[in-house]
């Protein structure tokens, strides 16, 4: 029948129902016909999508464990003499800040495993949202109609980084302290506010008595909380936009391949929540991370040697050690470039990009349709040298930041080193996208060969007059439809005649972007399967 009866659409609902274990609340929620579906989607089998997951999972132990943590912790910066079971310190003057983490590390049960798990766990969140957000960018994930969601992930990515900060400051040891006096001289640095969001941060002069309980408030509330609610947003963009997937036969840009949510995705997922949870209460348990009662307490006049923040804000670290001391007076106010373009515009240009390049590229060439074919990175020469090129600019920074431990473990002089990396971080980034470009090239021209030629066998022949020569053997359909099936944009034509420098801009940058590239050789014919393949997604028929 054209319009089925309610009896139909009951059977229906039962029928699904039952495929996937909803049969009793079907009858009791309206909720259960959405719980059905959204049991039946497709989610991606390719291991590269693991690393949100990773992202998920360990935030989750990092809610658990910090749970924990909370009963015992006690913020306040007022002094108390420590009396607990580290004999070292005992008798010392220290914040209860401090001393209640000292009592989570010696007297608490089972407080030391909860707090290392709890530092390894942050450790691996920031490290698996990272990764995938590089995942996304080098596989061009982030294009439309997924800009907003990449929005989204700059915006947590941020987040985990001011989240780990807040929470690597409350123990309030010399090794954090350091930290927050770093802190105190990046904010003094603004030009003429700095002063004023240095008083209203801290409450005063610093260090203050306020600093610690309020890192507390935003580390256990306000962030958490924006952090929970832009995951499920995040989740829910996934959910809604589908999943991008890898071009295979069978995969096009109008579909949505994977494995169903029930039960080969979940229980999947549910495998590495556990082996996640796992390695990091196992970390916890061998691997000693933070060892505060070695630094003791936070003392204004002390500094701690060889002090090295976690790996996420080291590239800030780096950066303020790389950068000459250069300062100037103007209009009575001293203007700390060797402060504020490392640690002020530096992470600020670095959001900015990120949150920009979606839509950069999306000028650049001048495409509005959709996309939910992977790109493969060598066949975006230009976006995968670009980011390269940011992970080695990183990569030195990083260095830059435990210059003086290098130093002293090498035998190196700490100025020479100094130098080195300040040539580094200007040249590395240049020297590897260039390379990453040829490299992407060279992949390029490899497929090209295996498309004509075929896959090298390894055996060696010889013909009648005595010439050698290697075998090959055509590929199968499957390789070459991953190799053939790309989308590669042709560069904007050249503007003639008189026109505005926007155009003549956008018309160089995507010449840059895309006049480099291979063929592949293809007939007209497979030319216009390839098409149909990457045409966009039909709108949807609007409903009335």
């Amino acid at each position: 029948m054209l319009f089925p009866t309610w009896r139909q659409r009951a059977a229906e609902r039962a029928r699904a129902a039952a495929v996937t274990g909803f049969g009793a609340l079907d009858r009791r929620l309206p909720a259960a016909e959405t719980a059905a579906a959204l049991m039946r989607k497709a989610f991606p089998d390719h291991w590269s999508y693991l690393l949100g997951e990773l992202a998920l999972y360990s935030l989750l132990v990092l809610v658990v464990t910090g749970s924990y943590l909370t009963l015992f912790f006690d913020p306040s910066m007022t002094q108390t003499v420590y009396e607990g079971a580290y004999e070292p310190l005992k008798g010392l003057r220290m914040s209860q800040a401090y001393a209640t983490t000292l009592g989570l590390s010696f007297d608490v049960r089972g407080g030391l495993l909860i707090r290392q798990a709890h530092h390894w766990a942050a450790l691996v969140f920031v490290a698996a949202i990272g990764v995938h957000m590089l995942r996304v960018f080098f596989t061009g994930a982030f294009r439309r109609p997924r800009e907003a969601n990449w929005t989204v992930g700059v915006t947590l990515f941020l987040l985990a980084l001011l989240e780990g900060f807040c929470g690597y400051s409350l123990p309030d040891d010399l090794l954090s302290g350091t930290g927050m006096r770093t802190a105190n001289s990046i904010v003094l640095s603004i030009p003429f506010a700095g002063t004023y969001l240095s008083s209203f941060i801290w409450r005063g002069p610093y260090p203050g008595e306020i600093i610690i309980p309020r890192l507390y408030i935003v580390h256990v509330l306000f962030v958490p909380g924006v952090l929970l609610a832009l995951v499920a947003l995040h989740l829910y963009l996934v959910v809604y936009l589908k999943h991008t997937h890898w071009g295979a036969q069978g995969r096009t840009n109008r579909n949505a391949v994977g494995v169903p949510m029930f039960p080969h995705f979940t229980a999947k997922s549910t495998g590495l929540m556990t082996m996640l949870a796992g390695v990091l209460v196992l970390l916890g348990a061998l691997a000693q991370i933070n060892p505060v009662w070695n630094y003791g307490p936070y003392r204004t006049d002390q500094v701690t040697t060889g002090a090295q923040p976690d790996w996420y804000v080291g590239f800030l670290e780096g950066a303020l050690r790389l950068m000459p001391p250069w300062e100037n007076v103007v209009g009575g106010h001293t203007l700390m470039w060797n402060v504020l373009i490392p640690a002020v515009i530096l992470p600020g240009v670095l959001f900015l990009i990120l949150y920009a390049y979606p839509f950069f590229e999306k000028w650049v060439t001048g495409d509005r349709t959709e996309h939910h074919l992977c790109d493969r990175p060598r066949d975006r020469p230009a976006r995968t040298g670009l980011g390269v090129a940011a992970v080695v600019a990183y990569a030195v920074l990083l260095l830059a930041g435990g210059n003086d431990v290098i130093a002293y473990s090498f035998r190196l002089s700490v100025e020479a080193l100094t130098w080195t990396l300040r040539v580094l971080v200007v040249v590395g980034p240049v020297l590897a996208f260039w390379a990453t470009k040829r490299l992407c090239l060279a992949l390029q021209a490899r497929d090209r060969r295996r498309l004509t030629e075929g896959e090298e066998t390894g055996d060696v022949v010889q013909d009648v007059s005595g010439g050698l020569a290697e075998g090959h053997h055509r590929i199968s359909a499957q390789q070459g439809y991953r190799l053939m099936v790309r989308e590669v944009p042709r560069p904007l034509p050249a503007p003639q005649g008189p026109v505005p420098r926007r155009r003549r801009l956008r018309a160089a940058l995507s010449s840059w972007y895309y006049r480099d590239r291979v063929e592949m050789p293809v007939t007209a014919e497979q030319r216009k399967q390839i098409a149909s393949r990457l045409a966009e997604p039909e709108p949807a028929p609007k409903r009335h």
